[in-house]
Parts: C-alpha cells; sequence; structure tokens
C-alpha cells in the first residue's frame, strides 16, 4: 500500500463528528485571517488534508460551512455565560461574572469572536445572518431572564429593551477590547458595569421595595 493510500485510508477511518470538528476548526480560522467573501474551500480543504467534495458532502455550501462554524462559537458562548452566573449572592455580582465571562471568552477565543464581528453581512448568504443574530439574541434572552429573576414584575419591555442595549454595549465594546491587549477582561466588564449598573439597580431596588 502506498503512502497516499494510506493518508486515504486513515482519513476515511475518522469519525465524522471528529472530521466535522476539524473541518470547522480550520474554516473558522481562514475565514478569520481572510473573510468570508476572499475565503476559498480549496484552501479549506488543502489545509485540512481532505477533498473539497468532501467538505462540499458534511456542509453543503460555503454558507453552510461558516453557518455551522458560527453555530458552535454561539453555542460554546451561550454555555460559559449561563454557567458563570449560577450561584451569584446579589444581581450586581450575577451581572458582573456575566461580563467577565464574556471578554473573557473574546479574549481566549479571539479566532471565534472575529468570526462573529467580522462577517460581512453584505456578502454572506441569509443563513449565516440569522446565526449571527440568533447568537445575539440567545444572550439576550439570557439577560432577561437573569433580569426577571431579580426583578420580579418588571415591564417586560423594560427587560427587553434593558438588555438590548447590554448586549450592544458589549459587542461594541469588545471591538474595542481586543484591540488593548492591556485590559483585563475584568477591567473591561467594569466599563460596562459603569454604564449600565446605575440604571439597573434602581430597578432592581425599585422592585425589592414592591415585593416586601
Amino acid at each position: 500500500m502506498t503512502s497516499a493510500e494510506t493518508g486515504t485510508e486513515r482519513r476515511r477511518r475518522m469519525p465524522r463528528a471528529e472530521r466535522e470538528r476539524q473541518m470547522m476548526t480550520i474554516a473558522e480560522a481562514v475565514f478569520s485571517e481572510r473573510g468570508y467573501a476572499a475565503t476559498s474551500m480549496d484552501e479549506i480543504a488543502e489545509r485540512v488534508g481532505v477533498s473539497k467534495p468532501m467538505i462540499y458532502e458534511y456542509f453543503g455550501s460555503k454558507e453552510g460551512l461558516l453557518v455551522a462554524c458560527i453555530r458552535q462559537v454561539r453555542s460554546e458562548l451561550q454555555e460559559l455565560t449561563a454557567q458563570a452566573v449560577i450561584g451569584a449572592q446579589s444581581p450586581e455580582e450575577a451581572l458582573r461574572r456575566g461580563l467577565v465571562t464574556f471578554f473573557q471568552f473574546t479574549d481566549e477565543h479571539r479566532r471565534s469572536w472575529e468570526l462573529l464581528l467580522r462577517t460581512e453581512t453584505a456578502v454572506v448568504g441569509p443563513a449565516a445572518v440569522a446565526e449571527i443574530e440568533a447568537a445575539r439574541q440567545e444572550q439576550i434572552k439570557l439577560h432577561i431572564a437573569l433580569f426577571s429573576a431579580y426583578m420580579p414584575g418588571a415591564d417586560q419591555l423594560v427587560l427587553e429593551a434593558t438588555a438590548e442595549i447590554l448586549v450592544g454595549a458589549c459587542e461594541r465594546l469588545s471591538v474595542w477590547y481586543v484591540r488593548h491587549d492591556d485590559v483585563t477582561p475584568e477591567e473591561a466588564a467594569e466599563h460596562i458595569m459603569r454604564m449600565t449598573w446605575f440604571g439597573l439597580r434602581g430597578e432592581v431596588q425599585r422592585h425589592e421595595g414592591h415585593s416586601e
């Protein structure tokens, strides 16, 4: 058996889930380096060490591969932020924990975060745009659930608006944050806390007073 045949056989034996993860890891890096429009499936296939038709077989299209990458980022971020607030003793602690975890994610997974931030909505398809928005909506729902736990009976529109503002602020500050290696996740979180917690604290205290 030739070395080429041996390599081909080894690729065939890799479990599908493991192969998908390998493809997405490499694709994520290429998308982040080059941007969606400039990324070629040929380069991704070459880096993975498989044929281009195999990638199409797994993901259907370049957009399908991008969507899979974004979905994985979205799932990881959602799980990390949800876990971070478990056991918090106050709404302030819960919010700060969630924010620090968010900025730690952007710091430790810069390729993943850049993939979300740098995806050009003008050139990607609707499925990728929808997946990016779904990532935002998951974070918004998480914040609404957190606020609701500490502000029972609060107006739903107020909760929704507050969550939208917070997620938007985090996203924009993260763009600034990844350009400043001298800023820690905790310091970035404090910038958001100073701008948002003052108003939130008043709402929490008002609803705590009503519940007595």
